[in-house]
């Protein structure tokens, strides 16, 4: 595997940021580990991380880089600090930067395929929002989307999280509940429309302090009828234990060309 640290300016944001990527590299005598490239434009999962964290945050906490060795993906770690990847009511324009701008700066420094069957999101609590919005609002670009313990109902948590009111309301401005920032509502919509439906992979800790706010996103999904859902649970809190498991769990499930 190839491991590129890459600082870089954006005109959506206005400011340099940073990403890791990890890039597939065909190699037979790396001690303990062997890397495999399957195609000429790599396969890509974008995977977005927690509020409290940044784009070095999978590579610290767990062995991504070795759970991806033998699965010819690329893997794309952006920054957005703490935006719910959305462009912020009182601040920079994160989901134009993650949706739009990041996939063309990819796809002119990597040689990462464009296809929407070799283009994946995944992401833990805030990033598990994020990866889930990126497929709800883009399926015809994403053919699946994975969330670890999300903070799926962003409507509910503004509306019940008083100590984050002031944060949430830079972050969102005054309502969330029905508009493109709401994952119940755009899940709705897509149901009702024509356009491809991303799978789907749910998982979150019984002890995890957003367990009731997975079960009611579960629970939505699944009365829609209209979305391919993989969904587990099991012990476990709000930690990295169990998202270095589950991560791999992820990859297994990815419907990745063989």
């Amino acid at each position: 595997m190839a491991l590129i640290n890459c600082d870089f300016f954006s005109d959506s944001l206005g400011l340099c940021c940073s990403m890791t990527v990890i890039l597939p590299q065909n190699t037979q005598k790396q001690i303990g580990m062997k890397g495999v490239v399957k195609q000429k434009k790599h396969p890509v999962l974008y995977l977005l991380h927690g509020m409290s964290d940044d784009h070095t945050i999978w590579l610290r906490r767990t062995s991504i880089e070795r759970y991806v060795s033998e699965l010819g993906i690329a893997v794309v770690m952006p920054a957005v600090n703490r935006s719910y990847y959305t462009d912020m009511a009182c601040g920079p324009k994160y989901w134009t930067f993650i949706s739009e701008e990041l996939p063309r700066i990819v796809h002119s420094f990597f040689p990462i395929s464009e296809k929407r069957e070799d283009t994946f999101a995944a992401g833990l609590s805030m990033g598990g929002y994020g990866a889930f919005k990126l497929a709800l609002r883009q399926p015809d670009r994403f053919a699946a989307a994975a969330s670890l313990s999300g903070a799926l109902d962003a409507a509910y948590l503004y509306e019940n999280w008083p100590e984050r009111g002031q944060e949430m309301n830079v972050i969102f401005g005054k309502k969330i509940s029905g508009t493109d920032n709401d994952l119940v509502h755009l899940s709705a919509k897509l149901a009702k429309s024509s356009k491809p439906k991303p799978a789907l992979f749910q998982c979150c800790g019984t002890e995890d302090f957003l367990y009731k706010n997975n079960i009611s996103f579960r629970d939505h999904i699944r009365k829609l009828k209209s979305f391919k859902l993989h969904y587990e649970e099991g012990p476990g809190t709000h930690e990295w234990g169990y998202w270095d498991v589950n991560i791999q769990k992820v990859l297994k499930w990815l419907p990745l060309k063989k």
